[in-house]
């Protein structure tokens, strides 16, 4: 991590450099806003593709704790057009053969892995190597195994890792969370949650590729898993699943849609879906008092809280890209650990590696 300095001694220093220049003081307000912006951590994009270019990058505009100071990329228009475009040093900007180089940079504090998930465990252990804090995109990584070894060189290099769950920093989310808790509804019985978009057909994307880690399961997969998941606060104990591909020319080796059901202890069982066949987007959770939920749930904006009895909740608009990353920064400056760890992220793909084993199987269950 670059040099921060502590709010206390930012003022001292500041106090002291007005006394030796004359100046009598120096405004509280204005002092305080100098020590934050000394406090925010410098971020690298890793891969500037769609999620960083369209959301990432105008959210580090309106983060408090962490702002954009680095690129990497292999695209060398896409280094000029976001450098220049976002004011980053040449220095800053690098590519996936120099990468590794990003440990000298002492204006680097974290690097955000925005890539393809077959590139997300190489370029979290250079990042770790390297000396610096990690984000990580969802999916963590094509399985455990590569979990294990993230989290392994993440703890040895002793620098954070963060897995980009941003639901989890949503206050729609964080609601499902605390009636989970509370249950004011009484006990939970059945969990139904839906993500996916109609793809079309596009043959050379990478997330219809088996060697970049595409399918549904690795793309969307991931809402209804952990909605199922955050919205009992219980971990399955085993798992059936089915696959389907509408045109098998296209969808070869990965999966356009799958189905799968978790069961909970206390007979609580998720019935889940994710597709690249239709659009669908919903959370709903049957409870002894009645059934409550959020439709949609998975977006980026928009969603909608449902309660028994036709009553409803929203919360005010927010950037989740925003929140996250400045959530997860000053869990850095703080010196704990992330609100999503890689201990998160390898609890999921232990449970996809099992739907793959259900799959394999015929849809055998599996116990988890």
């Amino acid at each position: 991590m670059s040099n921060l300095l502590n709010r206390r001694h930012f003022l001292a220093q500041m106090s002291t450099a007005a006394l030796a220049a004359g100046i009598s003081t120096i405004p509280f307000s204005s002092m305080a806003r100098m020590a934050n912006e000394q406090k925010k951590l410098g971020i690298a994009l890793v891969g500037l593709g769609y999620y960083s270019k369209d959301l990432l990058m105008p959210a580090l505009e309106q983060t408090k704790n962490v702002k954009l100071v680095g690129l990497v990329t292999g695209t060398p228009s896409k280094a000029k057009q976001f450098g220049d475009k976002y004011n980053i040093p040449k220095e800053n900007i690098y590519n996936y053969q120099n990468f590794d180089d990003i440990s000298k940079n002492p204006a680097i504090d974290v690097v955000y892995i925005v890539l393809p998930n077959s590139m997300h465990k190489e370029y979290v252990i250079r990042a770790a190597k390297a000396g610096k804090h990690v984000i990580c995109e969802k999916p963590m990584a094509l399985n455990a195994a590569e979990c294990r070894e993230m989290i392994a060189a993440c703890k040895k290099a002793n620098v954070s890792l963060s897995i980009g769950y941003r639901l989890h920093y949503d206050p729609y989310t964080q609601r499902i969370m605390q009636i989970a808790k509370e249950q004011p509804y009484g006990p939970i019985s059945i969990v139904q949650a839906s993500a996916g978009f109609r793809m079309g057909r596009p043959t050379d994307h990478w997330k219809v590729k088996s060697q970049y880690g595409g399918g549904a399961i690795m793309d969307m997969g991931p809402y209804p898993l952990q909605a199922a998941r955050y919205s009992t606060g219980m971990e399955p104990i085993a798992v059936t699943a089915q696959q389907y591909n509408s045109d098998p020319k296209v969808f070869i080796g990965v999966d356009e849609t799958t189905t799968f059901q978790l069961e909970f202890p206390n007979n609580i069982v998720a019935n889940c879906l994710t597709t690249f066949a239709a659009n669908v987007n919903y959370l709903t959770i049957n409870a002894q008092k009645g059934e409550y939920g959020l439709n949609p749930f998975s977006g980026y904006s928009g969603l909608h809280g449902i309660l028994p009895n036709s009553q409803t909740f929203d919360f005010p608009p927010m950037n989740q890209q925003a929140t996250q990353m400045d959530e997860m920064c000053l869990s850095i400056l703080q010196n704990r650990p992330s609100p999503t760890t890689g201990e998160e992220g390898l609890r999921d793909m232990i449970i996809i590696d099992a739907m793959r084993e259900s799959v394999r199987k015929g849809g055998a269950r599996i116990v988890l």
